[in-house]
Parts: C-alpha cells; sequence; structure tokens
C-alpha cells in the first residue's frame, strides 16, 4: 500500500531481519526452560524438546553472525555445552525410537521378538538414566537456572544491527558447509562424515525456519534430507549400543547390529538420491 509521497506503509512496518531473529531467539529459549520442567511420562519428550529449541537459538544467533559480537559467541558456547549435557537422557530416548520403528517395519516371526526385547531392555535402560539424572530435580534445575540467566541476556544483543546483508550471507554459509559436508559423506561414507552432514542439514532448515520464509519446494527438500538424515543417525546409534556396554545380550546385539547395518545402508542409499534433488 503506497502513501501520497510514494513510501510503502508495509514495508515500513515491517520487522527488519534482527527484530525478527530476536523475537524466534526469545520464544525458543522460553519454551526450552518450559520443556526441562516437564516430568512423569513427559520427561523424554521435554528433553528432547528442550534440546530442539537451544538448537533453533543456536541458528538464530548463527545467523546474526558477527555482529551480535561477543556476548553471542558466548551464549552460542553455553547452550551447546547445556545441549551437550542433555546427550545420554537423549540418546537413551533415541535408542528406544529407533527400535520401535525397526520393530514397525519388521513383523516377521524371526525378528520381531528379538526387536521387542531390545525395545524393552532399552525402555529399562532409559528408566534408570531419567532416574539418575532427575534425583532431587538439582540436574534439571540447575540447566533452566542457566537456560533463564541466558535468556536475559539473549534479548538484549544487538539484534536490531543484524542486516539482510549479514542475514544472506549467514545463509550462504550454512548451505556451503551443508554441501561440502553432503560430498564428503557420500565420498567416505564414514560415520561421523554423515554426522556432520547432518548437523548441517539440520542448521540449514532451522536457519529457514527461524527467519520465517515461506517452505518452497527447495527447502522442503531440504527439510525431508534433514529427517532422514536424523533417522540414518538413530539407526547408527543402536549399532554404537551394541558394543561392550550394551543393554542388550550378547547374542541380541549380534543380531540387532546385522539389522541396524542393513537399515543405514539403505536409509543412506535413499539420502543420496535425495540429494541430488536439492542439489539439482
Amino acid at each position: 500500500m503506497a502513501t501520497d509521497d510514494g513510501s510503502n506503509i508495509e514495508s515500513e512496518t515491517a520487522l527488519a531481519p534482527g527484530e525478527v531473529l530476536r523475537a524466534y531467539a526469545i520464544n525458543e529459549l522460553a519454551n526450552a526452560i518450559a520443556c526441562l520442567s516437564w516430568r512423569g511420562s513427559r520427561l523424554h519428550a521435554g528433553i528432547h524438546q528442550a534440546r530442539k529449541s537451544m538448537r533453533r537459538t543456536r541458528a538464530a544467533l548463527a545467523l546474526g553472525g558477527s555482529v551480535l559480537g561477543r556476548g553471542g559467541r558466548l551464549m552460542d558456547r553455553e547452550l551447546q555445552r547445556v545441549v551437550r549435557s542433555l546427550s545420554t537422557l537423549r540418546d537413551a530416548q533415541a535408542l528406544v525410537e529407533a527400535l520401535q520403528r525397526l520393530a514397525e517395519k519388521d513383523q516377521s516371526p524371526r525378528t520381531h521378538p528379538l526387536l521387542e526385547r531390545a525395545r524393552r531392555a532399552a525402555a529399562r535402560q532409559r528408566m534408570l538414566r531419567a532416574r539418575e539424572a532427575v534425583r532431587d530435580d538439582a540436574f534439571l534445575s540447575e540447566k533452566r537456572t542457566l537456560l533463564s540467566v541466558l535468556a536475559a541476556g539473549l534479548g538484549i544483543l544487538p539484534w536490531p544491527a543484524v542486516s539482510e546483508e549479514e542475514v544472506q550471507v549467514a545463509l550462504r554459509r550454512s548451505a556451503s558447509k551443508a554441501s561440502a559436508a553432503s560430498k564428503r559423506a557420500m565420498g567416505s561414507g564414514r560415520d561421523e562424515d554423515w554426522h556432520r552432514w547432518r548437523r548441517r542439514a539440520r542448521r540449514l532448515s532451522q536457519q529457514h525456519r527461524a527467519l520465517g520464509d515461506p517452505p518452497g519446494i527447495a527447502q522442503a527438500l531440504d527439510k525431508s534430507l534433514a529427517v532422514l538424515l536424523g533417522e540414518a543417525q538413530d539407526y547408527s546409534l543402536l549399532i554404537d549400543f551394541c558394543g561392550a556396554d550394551s543393554p542388550f545380550t550378547y547374542p541380541d546385539r549380534q543380531a540387532l547390529r546385522t539389522l541396524a547395518d542393513k537399515r543405514v545402508r539403505r536409509l543412506r542409499a535413499k539420502i543420496a538420491k535425495a540429494s541430488k534433488k536439492v542439489s539439482s
């Protein structure tokens, strides 16, 4: 809508990219704090959502780049530390979820009992780890307190100084890192390279989300690719849990490793095909 002097009211009233990112980051961090208060049957879902919200906050901080200064870098490091401190609990939940997906996909009389035994063993391990973590509520209470301190500082970072140009540079940087990671993973086949690709693809998807970008075809493909990479990592996690420190019996470990390895190979082939669509 134009005024008499030819200016555009909509463009004048639209929020600057830095303001959009500040509102998004504050909301995601508040959600993380709330989710870490969930208890009982919602505990693991709360931890999963909290970690997701903290990663989204970090994605928004990365879009601000150097403009956010030392405060932004400090906040990013602290959020990364909290996310990692919750990884043991998240891995316990991810293991149960991976086994559940395997059980749903494979109903054969030969393997379904194995998967059900493994799922129950993983659920017991998850319960024990949850009890240790929330004893007297000290562990998660400490995390919520730290996040509250970070939330207070988040709003006073120089978000208004973040320009559209800065944001676009950051997006191109993320896209370039994701592309390089994909080539490296498909070239080497190493698990750590596939995990790195998954993290890069997830960061790019989260940054588009932070900016409220419309879900175009390319972004939809990016998101579906990130989902496939996440599922593949869950099966890799199952393989990792088939080592010496495992909740499964020795015979079950061997059978589970074979099943998970087969599923990882199939998913990676599917991911390679999807990746070509994204890059084309």
